[in-house]
């Protein structure tokens, strides 16, 4: 049987007793049995694409993975073949037992082993509330962490397992690996499976939903993006600019200048580099030259202090303003600002596809929060070190 490793315990005081121990005994050798040394380097080197940390999380997972690690080393035996063995004699899969699972798989194989572990923890709680804890999340940041796209689509487009991804955080994560690996078609079907099954699309979903659209670049990927963001907008749901900015992009792909103008027309602030460089395509493919030379114009006024990045234009985007300003009375002005953009190093080789495709900041933390905090909140003493925060 299993041994019991007080996994309540465990993974109740998981965010502050863990991480605590680990900050303040980092060379404990808490690796050595448990963790590979190379699962580091897959930690730095896995990517965000779409989907900002404040979504994703997996840094918050990490340190989880990092602190379970550290409480389960010197334990009895290896906890993953411990729970292969548990599975082969068909006993019941205990909830508290799948999350510490979880948070120790490191490899594919461990992967698999956690694939059938959740299968099977479906199939036994098919008819039960979770309670407040979703599976879903923490399955799809270990795919997302070791890379393994194909196991998360797979999951969720398994029929077998309807209803136990219910929250729209699991469906993104699994769509925005398959955008970072250009699996556009299963991405599309994953959004697919995700409004067939009822849940609810978010700020992230249509942002996402929109990207795939603009990569598929057909014409049904087309109708699908400016059907959902009508529907979006008749529910007055809030529409993130950066789908509308994938809208109007893709708008243009397909040559409809009029629906790439309405689109444009919805995004409440508009002065980012990406949107900067949207109105700038608008404009020349409308043959408004005046309007667009106005716009470059405006973007190397010295308005802000020099410390502060000004706007920057996709060498792409003023190539087409110079394209369609040929043989016309601004043909010389267009050369010229485009000429002082270069020198002033507002010319970038970055594609508007590569502004298009990127990860936002996320959420700022409060720079003030260290000063705030002073006391403890739970015994009302003053904090003896910035570590032992709650």
């Amino acid at each position: 049987m299993v041994r019991s490793i007080s996994v309540m315990a465990l993974l109740g005081t998981l965010a502050v007793k863990c991480c605590r121990s680990l900050l303040s005994r980092p060379n404990k050798g808490i690796f050595r049995g448990v963790l590979r040394p190379d699962w580091i380097q897959v930690c730095i080197g896995a990517k965000r694409h779409l989907l900002s940390e404040d979504v994703i999380r997996l840094q918050d997972f990490q340190q989880r993975k990092l602190a379970v690690a550290h409480l389960v080393n010197g334990s009895e035996g290896n906890y993953i073949e411990l729970f292969k063995a548990k599975m082969q004699r068909n006993e019941l899969i205990l909830r508290d037992e799948l999350k510490l699972l979880l948070h120790l798989c490191q490899t594919p194989d461990d992967m698999l082993v956690a694939r059938e572990a959740v299968y099977r923890y479906h199939s036994e709680n098919r008819n039960l509330l979770y309670g407040d804890f979703k599976f879903g999340p923490l399955f799809m940041r270990l795919c997302y962490e070791l890379g393994m796209e194909g196991m998360a689509a797979e999951t969720l487009l398994d029929k077998n397992m309807k209803g136990f991804f219910i929250d729209s955080t699991s469906f993104n994560i699994a769509i925005n690996m398959l955008f970072i690996k250009g699996s556009y078609e299963s991405a599309m079907e994953v959004l697919r499976t995700m409004r067939s099954q009822g849940v609810p699309f978010n700020k992230d979903t249509v942002t996402l939903a929109t990207g795939t659209c603009y990569k598929l670049n057909t014409a049904e990927s087309y109708r699908i993006c400016l059907s959902l963001i009508e529907e979006e907008q008749t529910k007055g749901q809030f529409i993130p600019r950066h789908a509308y900015c994938f809208a109007v992009a893709l708008a243009l792909k397909r040559n409809n200048l009029e629906k790439a103008k309405y689109m444009y027309s919805q995004i409440m602030s508009s002065d980012s580099i990406l949107c900067q460089n949207l109105k700038i395509m608008i404009l020349a493919m409308s043959g408004e030259i005046s309007e667009a030379l106005s716009v470059l114009s405006a973007a190397m006024l010295p308005k802000s202090p020099f410390f502060v990045k000004k706007t920057e234009f996709a060498q792409e985007v003023v190539d087409l303003l110079r394209l369609r300003s040929e043989g016309r009375p601004l043909e010389m002005k267009v050369e010229q600002i485009v000429a002082q953009l270069q020198r002033a190093s507002q010319v970038t080789q970055q594609t508007l596809d590569d502004m298009l495709c990127r990860a936002p900041t996320g959420k700022r933390k409060p720079a003030l929060m260290e000063e705030e905090r002073r006391t403890s909140r739970r015994t009302l003493r003053p904090l003896q070190s910035n570590l032992l925060s709650e």
